[in-house]
């Protein structure tokens, strides 16, 4: 009598974007959202800036020799520009005036790259230990019909991408 077979299982589904030949659309660069804790208000138009680096320190051994090795020396982390339209909110001005006092507020920023549906979050960079270090205000002119966007140099401590 011969045995039955259980069913096999279905190979498990895999992500469009491993599969050779799959084409993958990039995230477009204006569906984005910043959360910032405590602030409430603000409408960013541009986040500009986040970069990191670790420094490379060159190392001879043996002091004669010519080759020169390289070993990883600190990590050195840009500081961001944020963009955002001027309205009668304070939180923004605020938090740079904490800085300006010798106290800054140190916060953690957020920043989410949301699909083309402009709501679900796809990616997410935190910025933490985060605060104001320079702010610019807007550019007015009588003749223009730009909005007024005023920017925030933001510099932190760590970040994670989630």
């Amino acid at each position: 009598m011969a045995e039955a077979k259980a069913p096999e299982a279905p190979p498990p589904e895999q992500d469009p974007g491993a599969q050779p030949g799959a084409q993958v659309d990039p995230f477009r660069a204006y569906n984005f959202k910043l959360l910032i804790d405590g602030v409430n208000e603000g409408h960013f138009t541009q986040f500009d800036g986040l970069h990191a680096k670790v420094e490379v320190i060159p190392y001879r051994e043996g002091g004669g020799g010519t080759v020169v090795r390289k070993l990883a020396g600190p990590l050195r982390l840009g500081e961001v520009t944020l963009r955002y339209g001027l309205t009668r909110s304070s939180d923004l001005w605020t938090w740079f005036q904490a800085s300006v006092s010798g106290q800054p507020q140190r916060k953690n920023v957020s920043v989410l790259m949301l699909a083309m549906d402009g709501v679900t979050e796809v990616l997410r960079w935190n910025l933490l230990e985060a605060w104001p270090s320079e702010w610019h205000g807007a550019p007015l002119d009588a003749l223009g019909q730009l909005v007024a966007i005023e920017s925030l140099v933001i510099t932190f401590e760590s970040f994670n991408r989630g």
